[in-house]
C-alpha cells in the first residue's frame, strides 16, 4: 500500500511540475463587462517576459489594444476573438513604437482592420522605417464604437517618448500599457527610450485627468491591483531622487 501511495504522490509532483513549466501561448482573462486583457510571451535576453494587452468586443466589432508581442500569435488572436464573440476585430491601436505594442501593424492592416497610432509614434515607425498604421490620431481623440465611447490621450513622455493611454470614463477602464509598471514590478525596467523626469509630469496628467479609476491595465506582469499608477509614480519619483543625488555627488 505504501509503494502504491508513494507512486502515486510521485506522479502527482511530476505532473504539478510539467503543469508549472508550461504556459499558454494565449491566455485571455475576462476584466469586466466586454473587456478582455490577453497575455503574450517573448524572450527577452534569455528571459521569457509576457506582455499585457487588451480588447473590447462591441456591437460594430472588437477593438484592439495592442497587438501580440509574439508574432505568431498574431492570427491565433483573431481566431480566439472570433471563436469566442463570434465578431471580427475591426480596430487595433498600437500605444508606441516599441515591437510588443506596435509590431503587429503591417499584419492586421494587411487584413483590412483599421491601424490608429499617435502623431508621435508614426513620427518614430517612419524614422526607423517600420510599418506605420493607417491612421494617426490627435494627440487627445474620443472615439464611439458600437455602444462605447473612450477618449485616447497622449499625456507626455514617460517610458516611451510617444506612449499613450486609452480612458473608458463609464466603466472607469484605463489601459496603460508600458506607461504603467505593474504592482509586481522591482524598477522602471527598459528606459532606452524613456525620460523619467518627464514621466512624473505626465503620470500626474493622467491622476489629474481620469479619476478613480477601477481598473488599470498596465504593459507587463500582473494587472489585478488598480494601485499600480501609483506604485509607478513612486518608482519614478525615487529614481528622480537618486539621480539627482547622483549629480550632486559628482559636483
Amino acid at each position: 500500500m505504501r509503494k502504491v501511495v508513494s507512486i502515486l504522490v510521485f506522479l502527482l509532483a511530476l505532473s504539478n511540475s510539467f503543469g508549472q513549466s508550461k504556459h499558454t501561448a494565449l491566455p485571455i482573462s475576462h476584466l469586466t463587462g466586454d473587456f478582455y486583457v490577453y497575455k503574450t510571451f517573448h524572450d527577452y535576453k534569455g528571459t521569457l517576459i509576457s506582455a499585457n494587452a487588451m480588447y473590447l468586443v462591441t456591437d460594430k466589432g472588437v477593438v484592439l489594444f495592442d497587438a501580440p508581442w509574439d508574432e505568431t500569435q498574431f492570427q491565433p488572436l483573431l481566431d480566439s476573438i472570433k471563436a469566442k464573440h463570434h465578431k471580427e476585430v475591426i480596430m487595433c491601436f498600437a500605444t508606441h513604437s516599441h515591437d510588443d505594442r506596435a509590431g503587429g501593424i503591417a499584419f492586421y492592416r494587411q487584413k483590412g482592420i483599421k491601424t490608429y497610432t499617435g502623431k508621435l509614434t508614426d513620427e518614430i515607425l517612419k524614422k526607423e522605417n517600420k510599418p506605420r498604421a493607417e491612421f494617426v490620431i490627435p494627440d487627445d481623440s474620443i472615439f464611439t464604437v458600437g455602444q462605447y465611447k473612450f477618449e485616447v490621450y497622449y499625456p507626455g513622455k514617460g517610458h516611451a517618448p510617444d506612449n499613450i493611454v486609452a480612458w473608458f470614463a463609464k466603466e472607469k477602464v484605463l489601459y496603460g500599457a508600458c506607461f504603467i509598471k505593474s504592482t509586481e514590478a522591482k524598477d522602471l525596467g527598459y528606459l532606452g527610450d524613456s525620460d523619467v523626469k518627464e514621466w512624473e509630469k505626465s503620470i500626474k496628467k493622467v491622476q489629474a485627468k481620469f479619476k478613480n479609476p477601477i481598473y488599470i491595465i498596465p504593459g507587463h506582469e500582473g494587472w489585478e491591483n488598480t494601485a499600480s499608477l501609483n506604485h509607478t509614480l513612486k518608482m519614478v519619483k525615487e529614481y528622480n531622487i537618486l539621480k539627482a543625488s547622483d549629480k550632486v555627488e559628482k559636483k
